[in-house]
């Protein structure tokens, strides 16, 4: 009878343990879905669609076919920063224009890219999705692509995510690294990026 009564107080004890991490994985799953509450303003979209740099990494792992990864950064932050692997190709929102200087930023002009949505659709159709179908945009921080997500929701776009951290990921805010993109981003979790090019996938001006 002892041996029995230690058996199902082990059972218990087991059952326990395994409840007390279900309660921790779903209360952990909210935190993080409430997370998105306190997402920089300059980050957030109509949409209201949101992932890390690393989720987004890992549903393109597993859908490649079933959604399309877009980069709108310049062609120049590609050229001289990398780029990610699993991007489909390079859209940006605006290409620098180097005959004009902008001395409120202190840095060359951005010039708008009016053919944005079009060359969306285009890199959508190639790969035979629809507006329905899933899209991620990335950009340096996750400011450009916030708006560049909203461009595309007025377009008919329904499921466009903005990677909030972009490729470089946010600035510190204090400590020896403070003003520097060490914080987070793609290039910061250690997710593949190559500075080798495909010609295919990247933009030229027209």
């Amino acid at each position: 009878m002892r041996n029995q009564s230690m058996k199902n107080n082990a059972i218990k004890n087991i059952f326990t343990a395994v409840m007390a991490i279900v309660v921790l994985a779903v209360f952990s799953n909210s935190a993080m879905a409430e997370d998105w509450s306190k997402l920089s303003e300059k980050k957030r979209t109509t949409l209201g669609l949101y992932m890390t740099s690393t989720e987004a990494y890992d549903y393109m792992m597993k859908n490649m076919d079933k959604a399309l990864f877009l980069d709108v950064r310049t062609p120049a932050e590609l050229n001289y920063l990398g780029v990610v692997t699993v991007m489909d190709a390079n859209v940006p929102t605006d290409t620098m224009d180097g005959s004009a200087w902008d001395d409120k930023k202190n840095r060359y002009v951005r010039k708008h890219n009016d053919n944005f949505v079009a060359d969306v659709d285009a890199r959508l159709k190639a790969k035979g999705l629809t507006k329905s179908d899933t899209v991620f945009l990335m950009c340096r921080s996750g400011s450009r692509s916030a708006k560049a997500v909203d461009v595309l929701a007025k377009n008919g776009y329904t499921k466009v995510y903005n990677v909030v951290d972009g490729y470089e990921g946010d600035k510190a805010k204090e400590g020896e690294h403070k003003g520097q993109r060490v914080v987070n981003g793609w290039k910061n979790s250690g997710l593949p990026w190559t500075y080798s090019m495909d010609k295919e996938k990247m933009y030229f001006t027209k």
